[in-house]
Parts: structure tokens; sequence; C-alpha cells
């Protein structure tokens, strides 16, 4: 393709909108274009992105024995309904009247609709399993889109569902995907985690993320550098503490502590670590309002609170419910005397002894209070976000935060939705059983914008070879006969080839096109010019490394299949194992 005959509008200047790394180079190399917040177009550099990670997942799903097909994106709130997420899934959900003024919406996800369809076409266990896939487009109206296509409101996804007949076959089907997950992301190139996750509004008992180590990623990824485990933060389990005080009770003492509202301000005033001091925070749970007990160094984790609590989320309790339980300003909450409500702890409180406390008083904190003596815990638990250096739960070193940006995500979903939905087998018994279902998704935009995070520089994207929009960006730099010429044969012999080739054919200066070059990210730049041709040779120039060689032109064809056999990454991974 040439240049001249494509929509490729470059930016030299950083679009004021752009968050993000991803953002701006994909705004600035003309792959995409806003259309309304969280809309995007995809420019034709931007749709060959799309197309070829498309092109990789169907390969491996095809692959894995899933099926294609492709659903409409409005679906009935009848549907919905059956499943109570109608009300459930909040605002995300786009929701809209026909006009016959029946209710519908646009899909944010499918379990629904693919459920409904499987209840009305499969009745035996002689069907099974099943696994069917899209490719389409999603929309989940997001309060705050951002960074471009990674929090976008409409998105492209890949969608796939399974379905077996009992729950052994269900994790076989989940561990299929997996395998196939692991291969997509590998020959895209990229360089990622697969970690436990929570369920989140898509239900079921076990999921796995697939993360993209990036340092501009949103999420937290918590794993063992030689061990086996990993997941995010919100799911990272820790072990409780192996080592107890054992230091002598001392009497309970209130001082005074002036404005001294943080851990920080405490701590300094006393001059103690927040190792020594605990906080209490107060939450709500549905119509309850609980109190938590967390060590000064360390945070709550709201999502293993609610899952302790059997609740959807948690919120932190307003001014107003604090200071009516505990006669205090905030800042001050502490456990003794607490009255109404049920008192929870992380596994690091229980072995602590002697600890500062707020005393639900005014500029007023305990010194030495310990638990069973001074107050009753209702229930211990792992309440805590991870922290690097903690010790692995599944006794293989320490762990290790990294940031993250999830891609892809497996469900295994159980009979969530085929019990509320009917949705039912005849086994080899006769007896109709609730089809046990997995669900299986990934953000092909997202997975664009992660490797943009993951492979750049000051000058643009480095693409991988594998979703390279062009696998080679041929620079001509004068418009003589003889560069002219040399230039259509190797363009001619490239794409004979097997590459992608992007001819830049505009009359314009080399430094433009060198920098258009090194924004848009082709893993391969070959420059030709009068100069290099009075010498017999070409520039070959790797985008990565900035190596550069000087190659005769009818030898360009060999030398950049030997560097595309070192750099490409499309090769199939063996299976790998569930952690």
């Amino acid at each position: 393709m040439k240049t001249s005959q494509m929509l490729i509008p470059t930016l030299r200047e950083d679009p004021g909108e752009a968050e993000t790394v991803s953002h701006r180079l994909m705004l600035r190399s003309g792959l995409i274009r806003k259309t309304a917040a969280g809309i995007y177009t995809y420019l034709p550099l931007g749709l060959r992105i799309i197309r070829k990670i498309e092109q990789i997942i169907r390969e491996e799903m095809n692959r894995a024995g899933a099926q294609e097909l492709l659903m409409p994106i409005a679906s009935p709130a009848e549907l919905w309904k059956e499943t109570g997420r109608w009300e459930y899934y909040g605002k995300e959900l786009l929701r809209f009247k026909d006009r016959h003024e029946r209710d519908f919406c646009l899909g944010p996800t499918h379990e629904e609709v693919i459920t409904d369809l499987f209840r009305r076409e499969v009745r035996s266990y002689r069907q099974l399993p099943l696994n069917c896939y899209q490719i389409q487009t999603k929309f989940r109206d997001e309060i705050r889109p951002r960074f471009g296509l990674m929090r976008g409101r409409e998105f492209i996804m890949k969608d796939a569902y399974s379905f077996d007949s009992d729950e052994a076959g269900a994790k076989i089907s989940y561990q299929k995907m997996y395998d196939a997950y692991t291969r997509i992301f590998t020959r895209c190139g990229l360089t990622f985690r697969a970690v436990e996750a929570d369920t989140g509004l898509i239900g079921g008992d076990t999921s796995h993320e697939f993360m993209v180590l990036a340092e501009t990623g949103e999420a937290t990824v918590v794993y063992t550098d030689h061990g086996s485990y990993a997941a995010n933060l919100e799911r990272a389990e820790l072990l409780p503490p192996s080592h107890t005080d054992t230091t002598p009770l001392r009497p309970l003492t209130p001082i005074t502590t002036p404005q001294c509202r943080t851990v920080e301000e405490v701590t300094r005033f006393l001059n103690i670590t927040p190792q020594q001091l605990v906080k209490t925070l107060l939450y709500r749970a549905d119509q309850e309002t609980v109190a938590v007990l967390i060590r000064g160094d360390h945070d709550l984790n709201e999502v293993k609170l609610a899952r302790l609590l059997r609740v959807t989320e948690v919120q932190l309790a307003d001014q107003e419910t604090v200071e009516r339980l505990t006669g205090a300003p905030v800042g001050f909450a502490g456990p003794i005397g607490l009255q109404g409500v049920r008192l929870f702890a992380d596994h690091a409180v229980k072995g602590m002894r002697n600890m500062v406390i707020g005393a639900n008083q005014a500029d007023t904190h305990y010194l030495d209070s310990n638990h069973d003596r001074d107050f009753t815990v209702h229930q211990f638990s792992d309440l805590r976000n991870a922290q690097s250096g903690d010790p692995s739960p599944r006794g293989d070193g320490s762990l290790t935060l990294a940031k993250g940006i999830e891609v892809g995500q497996v469900f295994l979903l159980g009979t969530k939705y085929s019990k509320s939905m009917q949705a039912t087998v005849l086994d080899d018994q006769g007896k109709e059983r609730p089809a046990v279902m997995g669900c299986y998704g990934i953000g092909v935009g997202r997975t664009a914008a992660a490797a943009i995070e993951q492979n750049h520089d000051d000058k643009g994207i480095i693409w991988p070879f594998p979703i390279a929009p062009f696998h080679v960006h041929l620079l001509p730099v004068s418009q003589s006969d003889r560069t002219a010429e040399t230039t259509a044969h190797i363009y001619a012999d490239l794409l004979a080839g097997g590459f992608d080739v992007l001819w830049d054919d505009r009359n314009d200066r080399a430094g433009v096109k060198f920098n258009d070059a090194d924004l848009i990210g082709a893993p391969f730049q070959v420059v030709v010019g009068d100069k290099g041709l009075a010498d017999g040779v070409v520039e070959v120039k790797i985008r990565r490394s900035g190596a550069k060689s000087r190659i005769a032109p009818s030898d360009i064809l060999s030398h950049l299949r030997a560097l595309s056999d070192e750099t490409d990454t499309a090769t199939s991974t063996s299976p790998t194992s569930i952690p």
C-alpha cells in the first residue's frame, strides 16, 4: 500500500485529550479518531491492527474447538430480567425503548442471549460440549470513559460461551480456553501473566485475568518471580502472620492526640511506627454497618470484605454515620465501646499486642489496647491488600507487585445462568440437568492499546511483528528515477514474499518520512536513496533496537525473512496448566 493512497493523518503534537501513552500514540499515528466520549472511529491503519488480532483469535479459538457465530448487539429486557441483571447491572447497561415501547438494551456482554439460544436448540448431553464465540461490538455506558480504547463505552470484544453436562466437563472447557488465551497473547507478541481474579458482575466461582505487564497499567498484579502464584490485587490471598507478638500486656491508657486524625499524624505525634497502630474503618454493607480493623501500614481490600460479608459491594460509611456510632469526629474511631456493629479484623491484627487505636473521643487515642481483653473481634480474616515482600500463599517465595492491563478474562460460571433461564439438557439417565457454563472475553481494541503501552519509545510505537499494521515501511528519500525503480522492485519482491509493506511515496522531506515511520512503528524500515545506491546498497533499520544494516537490494527479501524469524513471536505455545 502507498501512503498517498491511505488515510493516515499523523499529528506532530500530542493531543490535549490524551491521558495515556497508547491514547496519545493512537491519535498521533492516525489509528483512531474520537467520535464522542468513549466512542472512536478506527481509521484504516488502526483497523489493520484490529483485524490481525482478530485473525489470531479466530485461529486459536477454532483450534480449541469453538464455533463462531454472531449475536445481535440489541437484546430484549425479558432475557435480562430472567437473570436479575436488568436491575442489578446498573447504569452501565444502556437501556432504550423501541417504537412499540418495548424495553431493550445494548449488550455489554451476551450471557443471556447465548443461554436463550442454547435452551431453544440443545436438548441432550450428546450435543455437548458446545463452545460458541463471536467478535462483535459491545457497549457499556461508562460513567467516565478515559484512556482511549482502554476504557471506552463502545468497544470490540471476543466473547465465548461454553456449555457442558457436568462440572468435570466444564473444567476441561475452561482449561482449553485458558490454554487458547495463552497462545493468543503469546502470538500477539505480548508479555503477560494469567492471574486469579474476582468474578465481579459476570459471576461464577473461578476466574483468571490475562494481564499485559506495563508500568502504565491501571490494575496491580501480584505474583511470585520464581513460583506459580499470580493474582490481581483484589484476589491475592495472604496467609496469617507466622509470628505472634509475645510482649507482656500493658495497661490500657488514653492519650490526648490533638487534631491527629490520619495514620501519619498520629504516628508522628506519638513517635511510633504505623505497624504499631490499628485503624478502625466503618463500612456500609447493604443495610448493615460493620467495623474493620486494619494495621496502620496496610490497606483494606474492599472486594475481600464484600466477599466475606456475602454482598455485592461495600462503601465507606459517611461522616454522619461515623459520628453517630462513635460519638466522635472522623479520624478517632476505635473498637472499644463501639455498639451495634459487628467487628471484623485482618489476620495481621490477631498477632499484635499493645496497639494504638482510636478512643471514640475527639482528639484522643488509646495506647496499649489488646483484643480479647479490651474488645472482642467477631471474625479474623484476610482483608488487606498484598504488599511486595509478603510471603506467597503457595509457599513459593515472596510476592512482587507490578502494574498490568487486563486484556482478557475467563470465567467458570457454573449454573448461575442456566438455572435462572432453565437451560437444561437430558443426561444419560434421561433426567434434566442445568448446563454447566463458562464464559471467556478478550478486548480486541484494548489488546492493541496494551501492546502500545508495552512497546513504545519517545519516538512512537514499536509494534510486535504479528500485529503490526505493516511489517515494513519503505522509505525512498529522493525522487530520482533510479531510486523510484529500485523502490518499486523492492516493494514487489516483499509483497510477493508475504510481507505487508507501506510505501511512503510522498514528495516530502526525508525527516518527515523518518518521523512518521518511527511514529507508526513498523518493525522494519527500508531506506532507499541515491547515496546508498551509488554503493549498491539500501539501509535496513530495526525499529525496536535502532540497529542498521547496509544490504544489496536483491538481498532485502532474504534479509528481512531472517530478521522476522528472529523477532516474530507468532508461534503457538504448549498448553499451560492453570496455576
